[in-house]
């Protein structure tokens, strides 16, 4: 450190302030957001933390400096992390008759109040859905006052709620759903959705989640506004809406896993979490499946449109008696602040 100019000696501060936030993020997937619920905010920005690590690991290899280590050793403990924000390239089994799809979509309730400027957004999004074809179908902010027909799909599970305006969740699938139902959290908002379906002589159990939103607007530029150091209550408010939204999803998530627990058959996790993938609640659900999309995904796999970061906060889980044979997200695609994503499955023999 003496050997340091004072240009070094700073920027050398900044890595170890950068480090202790990047190990303390390591750790709150395995902390109950109930119990620091401030600090499960960073889970948000952890990719952040892993991006600047990179740029001081850089920076101090250049200079050949021993300052190196620091950032070099919280870059490989969190290689696992890693591996959930970015894949370096996709896997594809083969395509087998025995495959089924599935696809999950948050629609935005089929631009229902003109949130695009266009008239067809609930027929593009149709007309998307028939031509991926998938065999079974998950929605989130569903809507029947779109009027999108969805026939196609023999079997269903539509569960709605409101007077004027019904929104809610739906199951669609070509193959029979012999039972279903839903989660009526109170406390929390959105809600769990399930369909048991008979695919031959295999059955799964499909849930279809939309957890508390934490209502962070697509536009990082609006955020910012709201931490500007100018405004502190508006900032208060931002972190105090964070904080409570993450403790309704942990209370969603324990109800779902214990659920999910007492089904006996292979289970199928799917929609919008409203979290990332280095968070408490993603662990608690994920459990002993497989994430899709670290399964067979590549890129950032974003999911939602936010400006200037991939954020990915709709997953695919699948019992390991299912093999993963591709994970496609649809970022081309944009008719609702979400991606479409969908993976294609067989059962292990």
């Amino acid at each position: 450190m003496k050997k340091l100019s004072w240009f070094n000696k700073v920027i050398y501060g900044f890595n170890i302030v950068i480090t202790v936030l990047t190990f303390v993020a390591y750790v709150l997937p395995f902390l109950a957001p109930k119990a620091f619920p401030l600090l499960s905010v960073l889970t948000l920005i952890l990719p952040l933390f892993l991006i600047l690590n990179a740029l001081f690991f850089m920076y101090w290899l250049l200079q050949l400096k021993r300052q190196v280590i620091l950032s070099g050793l919280v870059l490989l403990l969190g290689i696992t992390f890693i591996n959930k924000f970015y894949k370096l390239s996709s896997r594809n089994g083969e395509i087998e008759e025995k495959d089924f799809t599935v696809m999950s979509y948050n629609v935005r309730l089929f631009n229902l109040f003109d949130w695009i400027a266009s008239d067809h957004v609930g027929n593009t999004i149709l007309n998307f859905i028939n031509d991926q074809n998938p065999d079974i179908l998950c929605i989130q902010e569903y809507s029947e006052n779109a009027n999108v027909d969805l026939r196609i799909y023999k079997y269903k599970a539509i569960f709605m709620e409101g007077k004027k305006i019904r929104t809610g969740q739906a199951i669609f699938s070509k193959y029979p759903i012999f039972n279903q139902g839903d989660f009526k959290i109170p406390t929390a908002g959105n809600n769990i959705i399930y369909a048991d379906i008979k695919k031959g002589k295999d059955t799964i159990r499909v849930y279809n989640i939309h957890l508390q939103s934490i209502k962070i607007s697509p536009d990082v530029n609006e955020i910012s506004e709201h931490v500007d150091a100018i405004n502190q209550s508006k900032s208060e408010q931002l972190f105090t809406r964070i904080r409570d939204a993450f403790k309704k999803q942990e209370q969603q998530a324990e109800i779902l896993v214990k659920h999910k627990n007492e089904c006996t058959y292979p289970v199928i996790i799917c929609g919008d979490m409203n979290n990332s993938p280095f968070s408490y609640v993603y662990r608690s659900i994920k459990s002993d499946l497989n994430d899709c999309f670290e399964e067979a995904g590549n890129g950032f796999g974003q999911t939602y449109k936010f400006k200037y970061y991939p954020a990915r906060i709709d997953y695919v889980f699948a019992s390991k008696k299912m093999q993963v044979k591709s994970f496609t997200t649809f970022t081309k695609f944009e008719n609702s602040d979400h991606f479409p994503v969908m993976t294609r499955l067989s059962f292990v023999e």
